[in-house]
């Protein structure tokens, strides 16, 4: 990662994902002097103070592409169906559902994405960080030692794909539930153990 002009040179970051869920942040190797500006940074990079360090990265998982999956099933099954068809306006009925369920399953496939794409929730050595929205921002942050209790909610369904929510309670600041999450556990975990 090259920072922007001007700024004095960091150490980068990579994230390690275990299945796709999440992970915890590494030093990545660095390739100064390359010459690029990087175009998208993460929102915890840029906001960062002196000696503050990411301890946790984990992301929204991907049951929100749950309805997308469903509708390819379904455009996938229609065609199979048109196929098999012997009448005409049988086919062109399987076609025409088929069109109708892939465009519905292009749509959840790209607000899925999109969701995961500009959601970040980190933990720092000094607070607890969530961003979501791209034009729209919506950012939380609170100081480790203002957290009082961290709540993790999961459903059956939630326990066996990892995934659920976390409720922050914090002294003097409010509540906040930062919803599917991946690795809910492990992020609970990385905000209490000190």
């Amino acid at each position: 990662m090259v920072t922007r002009i001007g700024r004095a040179w960091r150490t980068p970051t990579a994230r390690i994902q275990r299945g796709g869920a999440g992970g915890k942040r590494v030093p990545a190797p660095a390739n100064p002097g390359n010459g690029l500006i990087e175009v998208m940074a993460r929102y915890i990079d840029e906001i960062l103070q002196p000696g503050e360090r990411v301890l946790y990265s984990t992301n929204a998982h991907w049951i929100f592409y749950f309805p997308a999956i469903l509708a390819w099933i379904v455009t996938l099954a229609l065609l199979v169906l048109s196929r098999q068809a012997i009448v005409d306006w049988l086919v062109l009925l399987c076609l025409a559902a088929a069109a109708v369920a892939a465009l519905a399953a292009l749509y959840w496939t790209v607000k899925g994405w999109f969701h995961r794409f500009t959601t970040e929730t980190d933990v720092t050595n000094l607070r607890v960080v969530h961003k979501t929205g791209f034009i729209k921002r919506r950012t939380f942050e609170m100081a480790l030692d203002k957290v009082e209790s961290v709540d993790v909610d999961q459903t059956i369904l939630g326990r066996i794909l990892n995934y659920g929510d976390v409720t922050i309670r914090g002294v003097g600041e409010g509540i906040e539930t930062i919803k599917t999450i991946a690795s809910p556990l492990a992020f609970r975990s990385s905000i209490t153990t000190r």
